[in-house]
């Protein structure tokens, strides 16, 4: 029996624009993966890395077609293959782990029983083993109480979480090959590590082959033994990932490896005053009883920036929630401007809600998939502004220049865009509501390095230019050295505000400091 479970030949996949052109999305792209290897795709947004991805698994997105060559599973080429037949592979000799763990997860069923939902309809396992195994590998990936957490929803956990939920469903039924698709973007550091080592043990322990695509090439070189770098669809180098990474041969892979976004301009000090953003005294739980967050307390002056930071579940999406009104506190206040802001949103007045705006962490539960995003960018200036026609088109236009989104795409749909596209088409939304607060819930996770550091700019450029004030919840250090005054650092819903410039006198015993230095 031969080694290779993968196996591409010059696959093309090509798209068909609205005029009738045609693109190569995937051009002439090849590789063989070997039983028990890791193949690491990297390049950044709009590479092809997720369309060569969901191509293993015998699955095009809609307005693309394969256009040559061959990808071969065991037997089965996974560019001609029938679709009854790919979903029989799909789930047994192949699995999937999504960007984006709120798609995989329907929100009326416990986690348990999505997780082993597979195993048990595929009779691979009864669902006393099935069960048994789930709760084997929640406790592996680091879940909180692994004997009881499956029975919770989807909603009451947090986003990373959710990912290591979906990582078990994948890994539930032993399969031959699992395609990690950028599975990490949404945790923290230290959770990303310990998924990571997870990931690697049971790959080891069970034989099982790995495509694994990303962005961040230090994560992917930790897991490969092979990198595939594309860009634009193309192969721009392809081999040992030691050799790689300690010599690339091409200029595009050395600067996905020299990128660093801790190399920024210095923000301009805003003026003081009182405060744009203030939060005072915020108790919350959920209807399970669980508090998430436990007197939490800050400010922030207009031009200013907080970082979030904190553990996967922690407490730092849920006060984006509170400030946003998505969440009732049980106790405590939010204000903008020195305005007490109604709990709920529903409660808030129109200029009120213009005023606070959210950049959600997953943009695929962000963005209507009914709506194009030429809509999704002009609904608030319609909303807020008023605008129509030629003077709301002009200001769309505007938008997606200034988030680097080619005009091409504001009459596409988001399932048609990738994961970076669809997350610059949220920023851009939010900015044309021109808020005096920004929340920020890890708005750069989704986003290659390259695109990430841009995007990371303009937010510098708009609140230069508008004074904004910007909560910005992230897990990554040189974020918080890249765009924070000061940060509130989140343990169990309890904060401990540093300012930045004292970030290293947090003891190194401390569970902050994790969190807020490296």
């Amino acid at each position: 029996m031969t080694d290779i479970v993968v196996e591409a030949v010059q696959v093309s996949v090509e798209a068909t624009g609205a005029n009738g052109q045609t693109r190569r999305v995937l051009d002439e792209v090849s590789f063989s993966l070997a039983r028990h290897g890791v193949l690491g795709v990297i390049g950044e947004s709009g590479a092809g890395k997720s369309t060569l991805g969901l191509a293993v698994l015998g699955h095009l997105r809609s307005g693309l077609r394969a256009a040559g060559g061959k990808l071969l599973l065991g037997g089965d080429d996974m560019l001609t293959v029938s679709e009854p037949r790919a979903r029989e592979l799909r789930g047994k000799r192949i699995a999937y782990v999504a960007q984006s763990a709120s798609s995989a997860f329907a929100p009326s069923a416990t986690l348990l029983d999505q997780v082993i939902e597979t195993a048990v309809v595929r009779r691979s396992m009864t669902k006393r083993d099935a069960t048994a195994r789930a709760i084997e590998l929640f406790e592996l990936l680091g879940l909180p109480d692994p004997q009881r957490f499956g029975r919770r929803y989807p909603h009451q956990v947090s986003g990373g979480q959710l990912q290591r939920a979906m990582t078990a469903m994948a890994l539930c039924t032993s399969p031959e090959v699992v395609v990690f698709d950028e599975p990490t973007t949404a945790l923290d550091a230290a959770t990303r590590d310990q998924v990571l080592a997870t990931i690697a043990h049971a790959l080891r322990a069970t034989g099982t082959a790995a495509i694994y695509i990303s962005h961040d090439l230090p994560v992917v070189a930790r897991l490969a033994d092979q990198l595939l770098v594309l860009r634009d669809g193309r192969t721009v180098e392809y081999g040992a990932t030691r050799e790689i990474v300690a010599a690339p041969r091409d200029a595009y892979t050395r600067r996905l490896l020299a990128v660093s976004l801790a190399q920024r301009e210095a923000q301009a000090a805003a003026p003081a005053g009182a405060p744009a953003l203030a939060v005072q005294g915020v108790f919350a739980s959920y209807r399970n009883g669980a508090r998430v967050l436990n007197d939490v307390s800050f400010d922030i002056q207009a031009g200013r920036t907080l970082a979030v930071t904190g553990r996967s579940g922690s407490g730092k999406s849920s006060l984006a929630r509170v400030v946003t009104g998505l969440l009732r506190p049980q106790q405590g206040s939010v204000f903008v401007d020195g305005q007490l802001m109604p709990a709920r949103f529903e409660d808030r007045s129109r200029e009120q809600l213009r005023a606070v705006q959210l950049i959600h962490q997953l943009p695929d539960i962000a963005l209507n998939p009914a709506q194009t995003i030429r809509e999704a960018i002009g609904r608030p200036l319609t909303f807020y502004f008023g605008l129509r026609g030629e003077a709301r088109e002009r200001r769309v236009m505007a938008l997606a220049e200034q988030v680097e989104l080619s005009a091409d795409l504001l009459d596409r749909y988001p399932h048609q865009l990738s994961g970076g596209q669809k997350q610059r088409v949220c920023i851009a939304r939010a900015f044309a509501a021109q808020p005096k607060v920004l929340v920020c819930d890890e708005p750069t996770s989704a986003l290659d390095p390259l695109v990430a550091q841009s995007v990371l700019r303009l937010f510098v450029s708009l609140q230069q230019a508008s004074g904004i004030a910007m909560l910005f919840i992230t897990h990554d250090v040189e974020n918080v050295r890249a765009m924070a005054d000061a940060v509130l650092s989140i343990d169990e819903g309890r904060a401990q505000y540093v300012d930045v410039a004292q970030a290293d006198a947090v003891p190194s015993d401390s569970p902050h400091a994790a969190v807020v230095v490296q």
